[in-house]
């Protein structure tokens, strides 16, 4: 299949989607929860709830097939009243055996926690633009398919049939492509960055192009041309969108995949250097350590200290 950008990027950044546990719940109810991951995936598969953060906004009221990703909040509270009193249910999460408990009497409500792990690139890639709070809403055009992998996760979590935790973190990253599909669908509710340039229809050959070929010797005259348009309107669109010009990020998307490469391969710095579009060693080494503070072989060597 044809490379895609966000493919690429979810793919360099290890994005990996993890269910942690769910409920179900009915009448009068409430928990609070300390998330362990910065990024939390509060999933309705049936009913409805309220979610409130600490010292956050107002509180958000979550439908049927709503999805809201939290991201950096350091207590979550979901309740059937913003007013309800709610309890700890930590220990109760840890020792259920299939991950799923029953909040309060009554299954009115469904809902499937999670969280999305990143590296340490992902970490400023993705966690630095995400908004803190996000809701996916059930009338979107991907609400079909978001819909459909909860009830296959609730269902694989509490009936556990064979093979459940494989297809249920299977899933997991299903559900997290079409939450990020949901977030490039609105590209005006997207800040300036790489996840707004992605989004952006009219910059994706260009940016396609790049994404599959990194390592060429791309003019701007030819970028531009993929993508129908004058060489000024194209820079200015792509810096406008991208918050940087077309070459800066090029050259920002091959130094994040030689740190990727430095990090987990044995590919020697000459080759690495060629493949990404680098004349000369020096020129590749110059243009690393002005990204990264370290030479290519200094990162190398930090990362296997890291992994050892």
């Amino acid at each position: 299949m044809p490379r895609d950008p966000l493919s690429d990027t979810l793919a360099l950044i290890d994005a990996r989607c993890v269910v942690s546990g769910g409920f179900t719940a009915g009448g009068t109810w409430g928990l609070r929860f300390w998330p362990q991951a910065q990024l939390k995936l509060v999933a309705v598969a049936r009913g409805s709830l309220w979610l409130s953060v600490d010292e956050g906004p107002e509180p958000v009221l979550l439908r049927t097939g709503d999805v809201a990703v939290v991201n950096g909040w350091r207590q979550v509270v979901l309740a059937d009243d913003p007013q309800s009193e709610n309890a700890d249910l930590t220990e109760a999460f840890t020792s259920s055996e299939t991950g799923v408990i029953s909040v309060a009497e009554g299954e009115e409500v469904a809902v499937v926690g999670g969280h999305v792990e990143v590296n340490r690139m992902g970490e400023e890639l993705l966690l630095a633009v995400l908004p803190q709070i996000t809701c996916i809403r059930a009338v979107a055009e991907e609400a079909h398919a978001i819909g459909w992998l909860l009830q296959r996760i609730l269902r694989e979590m509490t009936t556990n049939p064979p093979g459940s935790s494989f297809v249920a973190h299977q899933h997991a990253q299903l559900l997290l492509a079409e939450v990020f599909r949901a977030y490039l669908a609105d590209v005006t509710s997207l800040p300036v960055g790489w996840l707004r340039v992605i989004a952006e229809p009219g910059l994706g050959p260009a940016l396609r192009a790049m994404h599959a070929d990194p390592g060429r010797d791309w003019s701007l005259a030819e970028l531009a041309r993929l993508a129908t348009m004058s060489r000024t309107t194209f820079i200015d669109r792509f810096k406008a969108t991208a918050g940087v010009p077309p070459m800066t990020y090029l050259q920002q998307w091959r130094i994040r995949l030689a740190e990727r490469e430095l990090g987990t391969s044995t590919t020697s710095v000459t080759d690495l250097a060629a493949a990404l579009g680098y004349k000369s060693n020096s020129a590749f080494s110059t243009a690393f350590k002005a990204a990264t503070g370290l030479s290519p072989r200094h990162f190398r060597e930090a990362q296997l200290a890291l992994r050892s």
